[in-house]
């Protein structure tokens, strides 16, 4: 849950300096651990090292292990980034930077607290919170009604300090219970496109023209900044593609929000056609690259999963093959009877309709014989 700080012009200091100093000095334990042990470095051995440094620089106690444990888990994270193959094979450029440096972290990176030096006051909607410049009390933040309910109810564990554009946040962790999950009825099936971001088997179609035209016009003034090469634009460049960013997922929250919805009031289930690596396995045009790139569906998954999961909705993904050639009705699969995008027309029985909604109806379809697979008893040992 992202809360935003609306601290005074001292306060403001206070924060900005405390945030520059724990990246400061976490760029100084990083690169004493990439000299002594490098990518390997453990939480037991950096606090004997760095430890004592760290409270010599005027860190408390809380905030220096933070920092050691950020340390850590960043060189963590690397490690299984270069195992995964994300940063190429042996030999490839990007790991052998990768593996040749310490990590060093941004100024304005964020940085981790605990209840023992954030704390909150819900009713006054204040937090008082540890700085260089000592304890800070009564810093104002801001929500809207349903995030501070949650807060109350859910919030439980460790919070991040960020700065972004200028203006600070906090970003709680929340344990939100799940609710339990009903049988399902039927099924509701979702088809997740380009043209249509998600059509479902009931013929509800979530149009993706919208997104797809504020998109080409950001492209187009991305392209016009870019050409200047200066250094406020590649600044605007960044800002204007975290508004991109979250314009994006806006929009997938609300079309999560309305299936989810459905599904629950209707006591119905939600299938979802397995994606993953879809970028790898299509090709297109040279000129649909950034198209298909840019293409939002893995986050919409995503949101209609935990919101599903909040709702006590059932979710299941299903083989996607040929979902858009297949009709429902005699089973006939073929190229052919989808003579074009938007349109579906079966050359043995001749049913017709929008390409999306029989994708969607095929992905109920296989839902209903999958979830019978999936809650079939274990058979009895021999």
């Amino acid at each position: 849950m992202q809360v935003k700080l609306i601290p005074d012009a001292t306060q403001t200091v206070a924060l900005e300096r405390t945030l520059h100093t724990v990246n400061q000095c976490a760029n100084q334990v990083s690169a004493a651990s990439f000299t002594a042990y490098g990518l390997n470095g453990s939480i037991k051995d950096l606090r004997s090292m760095a430890y004592g440094q760290l409270k010599a620089e005027g860190l408390g106690a809380q905030a220096a292990q933070h920092v050691i444990k950020r340390v850590v888990d960043t060189y963590t994270t690397l490690r299984a980034t270069i195992r995964a193959g994300n940063l190429g094979g042996q030999g490839a450029k990007r790991r052998r930077k990768a593996m040749s440096r310490p990590v060093t972290f941004r100024l304005d990176a964020a940085h981790t607290y605990d209840d023992r030096c954030l704390s909150w006051n819900y009713d006054a909607q204040t937090v008082s919170i540890w700085t260089m410049d000592g304890r800070l009390k009564n810093v104002r933040f801001a929500c809207s009604e349903a995030a501070l309910k949650q807060l109350t109810e859910c919030r439980k564990g460790e919070s991040d300090l960020v700065r972004r554009d200028g203006k600070w946040f906090l970003v709680a962790t929340c344990e939100v219970p799940e609710a339990e999950r009903y049988e399902p009825r039927d099924w509701i099936g979702v088809d997740r496109g380009i043209s249509n971001l998600a059509t479902t088997s009931d013929g509800d179609d979530h149009s993706g023209r919208r997104l797809d035209r504020y998109r080409r016009r950001q492209a187009r003034k991305k392209a016009e900044i870019q050409a200047k090469k200066t250094r406020s634009a590649k600044q605007l460049l960044k800002k204007r593609a975290r508004r991109e960013s979250r314009h994006a997922a806006h929009i997938n929250h609300k079309i999560s929000k309305t299936v989810v919805a459905v599904a629950q009031r209707t006591e119905r289930g939600i299938a979802l056609e397995q994606l993953q690596g879809i970028r790898e396995r299509v090709t297109v045009r040279r000129d649909q690259r950034a198209r298909q790139s840019s293409w939002p569906f893995h986050q919409l998954g995503a949101f209609i999963a935990y919101k599903a999961r909040r709702a006590g909705v059932p979710v299941i993904e299903v083989d996607p093959a040929y979902t858009s050639q297949r009709c429902p009705r005699c089973g006939h699969t073929a190229k052919a009877n989808r003579p074009s995008r938007d349109t579906f027309r079966c050359r043995r029985c001749g049913l017709a309709g929008p390409a999306d909604v029989v994708a969607g109806v095929n992905v109920r379809d296989r839902a209903r014989s999958a979830w019978v697979f999936v809650n079939m008893p274990k058979p009895a040992p021999a």
